[in-house]
């Protein structure tokens, strides 16, 4: 054992007898700061970051094929988790004079920060906002514009999300499912132990169970070359399984994404969700997508299209370009109220915004490991590892200026508009953080319907305004939910929020420097997108939104403006109701779910509702068994599921499937 790792030991001794000593405060981040906080061991560390770059470059190119392909990012959180640690362990074993020992559960924690920001930061906006941009002005922008653009407003997001991870992480607790998942996939890989090792002998086993699923499914649609043409003639699961002989006003219930899904992640992110929010959205969905749905196709609200053989369409994207406007207003409205009402925690996380301005009297007061039994003194050293009010508001201020300087150079948007922008972008990150820890969801493109939708009214007839300014929203709101999925496994495992924060900040600089020159030679041409090749139907939603929207907001429907009112109406009675009866808190419908349920298709919700149905059931019949087992199960088929659905689109990229 290294000197190093023999310190780190003994520290993790003496902490755990100092825990030992402590009864429960009633203040979680006391709590938290005494049981669970292992900041002496290392984390953000050389190692973690270029694992974490090499890792981030390659799926940040395998989410930008899949974004432009279908308009989803798969998640890269666990998967890059999984592959770290078997890549430096090997590493470590043949060249151990080179690569030391394999990381620490702590850096590879950091690792996935950086790995996670890379590929999904502004991956997300370049398949959509981007992508519509070039099809609107028929040519690239320069390449070092788009790079500034993407990396101000990625650095954005992130240091928005500052002030959010103690309300929500802290204080509330918000499940953040891929943030536990991964936080459970890391335990299990460097656990020891009887229950350490069963738990991961269950993760690996529905790793197995997911992987073979996403093969199954996604491999049968592409025609493999070689030893893959053979496997790929066996996979049979389809995307969707519909409900065979059902039919509303004549249309098949698939038409109304009224089917199973033929994918387990919901299912297991339902199963770490729970009911309340499951059976939210489950019944939101039925709703929206087969009473209000086929009521808005007789008014002609929406409108069938003409399928391949000539016969009439619907689906999703029909239906979701009305109930968008109300399900974006539900979230928006409850977001926001939810976050007011815990106006106290917010005070405290800027309690420190004064004091950069003041200078301190006299010597700042020091603390002993013998006054962890003081709350204050806890509260203090909280203070030092939390990530600070005066990053906040540097990055916010330094990624405005470039935010606003870049769009009024390039895309003539006025300087007040950008600043308006950006003070949306925070307030709507909020509605979309608050998502994701509920639902694991972030809804990403409801966030930068509503921008559109706001400069409909600011800058009418002014397209790329429109897009650019949405652009900024939706990638504050991407970067901001995926740092908080990252903080809250580092929650769980004790690790330092700085560092944390510091590795994701790096891997926004990685995702633009990989992303940008991959989108230009994947697309050369703007002629490219809307074909068989790359569909880009993220980015066809954001250039119909802004061509409709050209003309202000009376050109939405009368339907869609009704539904922004009620949506938003609904949104401010739930938050309100659970603080009028929180002993019946239970029993009052989710407001985030129901918002996300009229953004998403059907099978989503259904899957979720489903896995959440199966946790509960299994919690009955044996509770012991259901506690150890539903988070490392659920995490295993999630982080199976994704790896192999990154496996397939890089075989896709390099050519071996098609």
């Amino acid at each position: 054992m290294s000197q190093e790792t023999a310190s780190e030991a003994v520290d993790a001794i003496k902490h755990s007898a100092q825990v030992a000593k402590f009864e429960p405060s009633g203040d979680p981040e006391v709590d938290w700061y005494r049981s669970t906080y292992r900041g002496n061991e290392r984390q953000f560390t050389v190692r973690s970051f270029m694992m974490g770059t090499v890792l981030g470059a390659l799926m940040a190119l395998s989410n930008l094929y899949v974004g432009l392909k279908t308009g989803w990012g798969l998640g890269v959180a666990i998967t890059a988790c999984i592959l770290s640690f078997a890549v430096y362990s090997t590493l470590a074993k043949l060249l151990p004079f080179i690569f030391g020992k394999n990381l620490t559960m702590l850096e590879n924690n950091a690792m996935q920060s950086t790995a996670s920001s890379a590929a999904s930061t502004t991956t997300v906006i370049v398949s959509s906002a981007i992508s519509a941009l070039l099809m609107v002005r028929g040519k690239h922008l320069p390449m070092l514009t788009l790079m500034g653009w993407l990396f101000f407003m990625a650095v954005l997001g992130t240091v928005m999300a500052i002030p959010m991870k103690r309300q929500m992480i802290n204080i509330e607790q918000l499940r953040f499912p891929s943030g536990t998942a991964a936080a459970e996939t890391l335990k299990s890989l460097y656990g020891k132990g009887a229950e350490a090792i069963d738990k991961a002998r269950a993760l690996f086993v529905a790793m197995g169970v997911g992987a073979l699923v996403a093969w199954l499914r996604d491999a049968h649609a592409a025609a493999g070359h070689g030893i893959l043409g053979i496997f790929t003639k066996f996979s049979k699961i389809p995307a969707n399984i519909p409900f065979p002989f059902l039919k509303i006003r004549g249309l098949p219930l698939a038409q109304y994404t009224v089917s199973f899904e033929g994918s387990l992640i919901m299912v297991a992110a339902g199963a770490l969700i729970g009911l309340r929010t499951t059976i939210s959205m489950v019944v939101g969905a039925f709703i929206n997508f087969a009473v209000i749905a086929p009521m808005a196709l007789e008014h002609g609200v929406i409108k069938t299209h003409a399928g391949p053989d000539g016969s009439a369409m619907l689906g999703y994207r029909a239906i979701v370009s009305f109930s968008l406007w109300p399900g974006a207003a539900l979230m928006v409205t409850s977001g926001l109220l939810s976050f007011a009402l815990q106006w106290r925690t917010m005070v405290r996380a800027f309690s420190g915004f004064g004091k950069m301005f003041s200078r301190p009297e006299g010597k700042p007061k020091t603390f002993t490991p013998g006054d962890m039994n003081s709350i204050d003194a806890v509260r203090a050293e909280m203070d030092k590892i939390e990530v600070p009010s005066s990053w906040f508001v540097g990055g916010t201020l330094v990624s405005t200026v470039g935010l606003v300087a870049i769009g009024w150079a390039a895309f003539d948007i006025r300087p007040w508009l950008g600043v308006v922008a950006v003070m949306l972008s925070f307030v709507l990150a909020i509605v979309a953080c608050r998502a994701t820890g509920e639902t694991d969801i972030t809804p990403v493109g409801a966030m930068g319907k509503i921008t559109q939708l706001t400069y409909g009214v600011l800058a009418p007839a002014k397209v790329v305004t429109n897009l650019m300014t949405a652009s900024i929203t939706a990638g504050a709101a991407s970067s901001s939910a995926d740092l908080l999925n990252d903080l809250k496994s580092g929650y769980l495992l004790g690790a330092n929020p700085r560092q944390q924060f510091l590795a994701q900040l790096s891997g926004t600089l990685i995702g633009t420097v990989v992303v940008v020159p991959a989108f230009y030679m994947l697309v050369p041409t703007p002629d490219m997108l809307g074909t068989d090749r790359f569909p880009a139907p993220s980015a066809q939603v954001w250039k119909g939104v802004a061509e409709v929207l050209a003309n202000g907001v009376e050109s939405l429907h009368p339907w869609a403006r009704w539904g922004m009112v009620i949506g938003g109406g609904v949104g401010l009675v739930l938050p309100l109701l659970e603080l009028a009866f929180p002993k019946h808190k239970k029993f009052i419908p989710s407001a985030t779910g129901l918002g996300l349920a009229l953004v998403i298709p059907f099978w989503n919700s259904l899957s979720m509702f489903l896995g959440a149905l199966i946790a509960f059931v299994w919690e009955k019949l044996n509770k012991d068994h259901a506690e150890r087992y539903v988070v490392p199960v659920s995490s295993g088929l999630i982080a199976g599921e994704s790896l192999l659905g990154v496996a397939v689109a890089m075989l896709t990229v390099f050519g071996y499937l098609e």
